[in-house]
């Protein structure tokens, strides 16, 4: 038998039980591994541009769609080709050019959209980008289930789960994966707490959503008369007894549970403090665009930064707005309006205190979009879209990869959902090929069977 499971049942049984317990708990939640030496992060942000940003009106600018607008999309690239709401039209398709005018930024030269002048202008040294990234999945759900989880199964835990799982939280107070989410800018594709799941892993791994407006936690605060002290009675004797029913039962997610009353009751005392503003400085605030939690995702990313000083293994992002199956001139222009300056201003905060060399930062959505147009927009794409990346090990000021010449499909490097998973696990000390979790008779991870670290965009 596992000699763990051995000690667990007799402090159990002990007088010290209790306070043992939760000390065995405490030091389980901090990890089941400890990162290799080549570990270049410590903790990750995601910044999801959910409904599917255009790479042609952000980062993969390409003249000669610009010189074929509103000529036939020639067939060779889209005959035989999945395509989801523009598959009636295939006889009929349009290239629909560049909507926003590109340039050349920053001593690396990056090829940046207009629309995102903050982040051209401000950061392009500092970014990695990725052209040449590829999905499975073409609707948005099973598309952020697959980026989320390496698969398109729903139920599988999610990228946060799996490194709450494996590293632990850095801090006691607060959970070890947050989820955040704004909108506005577009039409906004709902987003499924499955997304930031725990699946099969133990519940205590699932990510938190902190609400943007009134309180980040329902029931954050105790009702009139019940003090701290009280509280704190009721949650040990909760404990209590789930451990003594936990004798017989001997079922892990009673230790979980355990440990999710003990983290709700010490985040009563964190959040309240985390969410207020007012110790940041004026230029601070001015910098991201935000004057306090107000919902938006200029405060969310503010608050991403103090829950990674804070010590959150993992914070995702969701800004709903992208999905531009119309309109895409205007709808891009003011979606991006929404979430530039800040996601700029994140990257400048964290360098500046020291921590971006140690946080990896993400920016993308879940696909891209087609070259050809439907009516003034466009269709959701699989075969090629952008993301980039920042800090935590990433070469800064390079773009890797590239489209063919319409911005179609991924033809250099190109960069699966499951290579990305593998690089992010690479990163924070990680085998992903070991990194695994018996279920079912079966041993699962996060990549699956696949996926290929990109050593090029490595320091």
């Amino acid at each position: 038998m596992d000699p763990s499971l051995l000690r667990r049942s007799f402090l159990k049984r002990s007088s010290i039980g209790s306070a043992a317990l939760m000390s065995l708990l405490k030091d389980s939640s901090a990890g089941i591994i400890k990162p290799n030496k080549s570990a270049k992060c410590k903790r990750v942000i995601v910044l999801c541009m959910a409904g599917g940003p255009s790479h042609l009106e952000t980062f993969d600018y390409k003249p000669k769609l610009e010189e074929l607008d509103g000529k036939p999309m020639p067939k060779s690239f889209t005959e035989g080709q999945q395509i989801a709401q523009l598959q009636g039209q295939a006889n009929n398709l349009k290239v629909l050019g560049p909507q926003h005018k590109f340039a050349k930024y920053g001593k690396s030269g990056q090829e940046i959209s207009a629309v995102l002048p903050n982040i051209a202008n401000k950061i392009p040294d500092d970014i990695c980008i990725i052209r040449s990234m590829q999905t499975e999945q073409i609707n948005h759900d099973p598309a952020h289930t697959f980026m989320n989880t390496g698969s398109i199964i729903s139920g599988r835990p999610s990228m946060g789960s799996w490194i709450n799982y494996g590293l632990g939280s850095e801090g006691e107070n607060l959970p070890g994966f947050v989820v955040l989410t704004s909108v506005g800018g577009g039409q906004s594709q709902p987003i499924a707490a499955r997304q930031w799941h725990s699946g099969f892993l133990p519940s205590q791994y699932q990510g938190v959503r902190l609400r943007s407006k009134g309180d980040p936690v329902l029931y954050i605060n105790n009702p009139k008369g019940v003090t701290a002290n009280r509280q704190k009675d009721v949650i040990d004797t909760i404990k209590n007894l789930n451990m003594i029913g936990n004798q017989t039962l001997k079922d892990p997610e009673i230790e979980a549970r355990i440990s999710q009353y003990e983290m709700a009751f010490r985040m009563q005392m964190s959040v309240p403090e985390l969410v207020d503003f007012s110790d940041e400085p004026k230029h601070i605030t001015d910098l991201y665009g935000t004057k306090g939690a107000d919902g938006t995702f200029a405060a969310n990313c503010l608050l991403a930064r103090r829950l990674a000083e804070r010590g959150v293994r993992f914070i995702q992002l969701y800004h709903r707005g992208w999905d531009h199956h119309g309109g895409i001139k205007k709808g891009v222009e003011h979606t991006a309006k929404l979430v530039d300056q800040a996601s700029a201003a994140l990257v400048l905060d964290l360098k500046e205190r020291g921590l971006l060399d140690d946080t990896l930062v993400v920016w993308g959505g879940e696909f891209g979009r087609t070259p050809m147009a439907q009516g003034n927009g466009r269709d959701h794409h699989i075969k090629a879209f952008s993301m980039w990346m920042a800090g935590g090990g990433i070469k800064p000021g390079i773009t890797y990869g590239a489209t063919d010449e319409l911005g179609y499909s991924a033809e250099k490097d190109i960069v699966h959902v499951h290579d990305f998973h593998a690089t992010m696990l690479n990163l924070l000390g990680i085998d992903h090929e070991k990194f695994t979790y018996r279920y079912q008779g079966r041993d699962f991870r996060l990549t699956d069977v696949h996926g290929k670290i990109l050593k090029d965009i490595i320091i």
